[in-house]
């Protein structure tokens, strides 16, 4: 019953929140409504959140910080009898007063991650929901008050949602790639390395010891951070008539067709010349010279001696000798077919 309560409560407030942000509703107006606690309507007056005018799309943001102006702050003896209705009876109008009176905090936060170039409207978003994590595992009988312990939320959630969105490539893997992710302009700006491009060996120093890390992932990250995801499917050339992609002028420099082409070739001949040259072999010195010298795993010659019932020194001969027979005979055919120059 708490995770459908909460489930109504979260769904309540991102229709809201979004109407707000996205300047879209299904009739045009934000409006909340289906409040209820445990199943039985709690007749509460939503005139102050109903009939929201939506915001346009060049001042959207403006409109929306102005709406959420409006929700009142709570006194700190409000805000413990709400987190007390909200923790003892799962009081959805508790939780939800709790939530917009702290809006403006989750807005504050999310401002200070403008320079990350993702839509400001989705990084409020994110806050918000970070704010609702907050609320529904706020203690009050902790001491403290609900913004202290909700801006770690906010923070969290927005920081996951940037390193989620900020590239393809995934990036801050570890909590000091994290920390470092979130600082380096920061720490650059510290040590006046402004500039762009790669940053001088004692600024990278003077970086990767203050933040922990090491200074291959200070340069890394600072290139990372330099430019932006390339696809390497757009065409070349801003004519639009061009087909040619970057791709296309990727090029490989470990390979080499030709010589690849040419040991090919040779391998072909060499494998060729020894299945002829087998004929010169009797069947046991065929068997023993395939199981001691053309096997993946050799065959030792203590089990060839009891599987044909001699010595292991006997073994040793005929493997000896097969073999001398048979680059006797690989010779003779190289030499037939000219693969071999005369001395």
């Amino acid at each position: 019953m708490v995770a459908l309560v909460w489930l109504h409560l979260a769904l309540t407030f991102l229709y809201y929140g979004m109407a707000l942000l996205s300047g879209s509703c299904l009739d045009g107006e934000a409006t909340l409504r289906g409040r209820h606690r445990t199943g039985q309507n709690r007749g509460h007056d939503v005139s102050t959140y109903t009939s929201l005018p939506a915001p346009s799309p060049e001042q959207g943001l403006n409109r929306y910080m102005q709406e959420i102006r409006k929700f009142p702050l709570l006194e700190p003896e409000e805000e413990y009898m709400l987190a007390k209705r909200w923790v003892d009876h799962q009081d959805t109008e508790a939780a939800h007063r709790m939530v917009t009176s702290h809006l403006r905090l989750a807005a504050k936060i999310a401002m200070g991650y403008r320079g990350y170039g993702l839509p400001q409207a989705e990084v409020i978003s994110e806050a918000n929901v970070g704010l609702m994590q907050a609320v529904k595992r706020f203690d009050p009988e902790k001491g403290f008050r609900l913004a202290t312990y909700a801006m770690w939320w906010i923070r969290a959630s927005i920081q996951e949602y940037i390193l989620r969105s900020w590239s393809l490539v995934k990036l801050g893997t570890t909590s000091a790639q994290k920390k470092l992710f979130f600082n380096l302009r920061k720490a650059k700006a510290k040590v006046g390395a402004l500039e762009e491009g790669d940053l001088r060996p004692e600024n990278v120093a003077k970086i990767a010891t203050d933040l922990n890390v090491s200074e291959s992932e200070v340069i890394d990250m600072n290139r990372r951070l330099s430019g932006s995801d390339a696809s390497l499917n757009v065409t070349v050339g801003s004519d639009g008539e061009s087909t040619t992609q970057w791709q296309d002028w990727l090029e490989d420099d470990s390979a080499d067709q030709a010589g690849d082409y040419a040991e090919k070739d040779e391998f072909d001949a060499r494998y060729a010349l020894l299945t002829q040259s087998m004929d010169v072999l009797n069947d046991r010195e065929r068997d023993v010279l395939m199981k001691r010298r053309l096997a993946e795993t050799p065959v030792t010659l203590e089990e060839l001696s009891e599987s044909y019932g001699v010595s292991r020194e006997r073994i040793r001969q005929i493997e000896v000798r097969a073999f001398e027979k048979l680059q006797t005979r690989m010779r003779e055919l190289a030499r037939g077919k000219g693969m071999v120059v005369p001395a």
